[in-house]
C-alpha cells in the first residue's frame, strides 16, 4: 500500500501555488495529483517522493492535512487496464471510492484508487496477478 497525502484547500485563486511552493521549498516531488472540488473547497490529493517530509512541512504551513492508505497498481499503458481491476472489484463487491491515473515508464501505468476494503481489495487483484507499488523515491 501506498500513502497519499490529501490538503484541504479553499477553491480560490493561488492556493494551487501556495501547496506546491511548499513542497518545492522542502525538496518534495510530486509523482501524481487530483483535485476534487467541492463549491467553496477542495481536496489536493498527491503522491510524492517524500511523504514525511511533505506533510510535515504542509502542517507546518497551516495546511489540514490527511495521510490516506491507497493502492497503486500497475497496468500496462493499452486499453483496458482500468476495466479489468474494476471488474474485478465490483464482482468482490468492493467499491471504489476515487481513482486517478498516470503513465510512469515505457507502455506502464499507474492506477492509484481508494477502495471501500483496502486488504481485501489488495488480496483480489493480487489473486489476478496485479502488482503494486509501494513508494516512490
Amino acid at each position: 500500500m501506498l500513502k497519499q497525502i490529501s490538503v484541504f484547500v479553499e477553491n480560490r485563486p493561488g492556493k494551487l501555488a501556495e501547496v506546491t511552493e511548499v513542497l518545492y521549498k522542502n525538496g518534495v516531488n510530486l509523482r501524481a495529483f487530483t483535485i476534487a472540488e467541492a463549491g467553496d473547497f477542495g481536496i489536493i490529493r498527491m503522491v510524492v517522493d517524500k511523504t514525511d517530509e511533505a506533510y510535515s512541512a504542509l502542517r507546518s504551513a497551516g495546511f489540514t492535512v490527511a495521510l490516506t492508505e491507497v493502492l497503486a497498481v500497475e497496468v500496462k499503458d493499452e486499453p483496458g487496464g482500468l476495466y479489468q481491476i474494476a471488474k474485478a472489484l465490483g464482482d468482490a463487491g468492493i467499491n471504489i471510492e476515487y481513482v486517478y491515473a498516470f503513465a510512469f515508464e515505457r507502455e506502464r501505468a499507474l492506477i492509484i484508487l481508494k477502495p471501500s476494503d483496502l486488504e481485501k481489495a489488495k488480496a483480489v487483484l493480487e489473486a489476478k496477478g496485479f502488482l503494486f507499488k509501494e513508494k516512490f523515491e
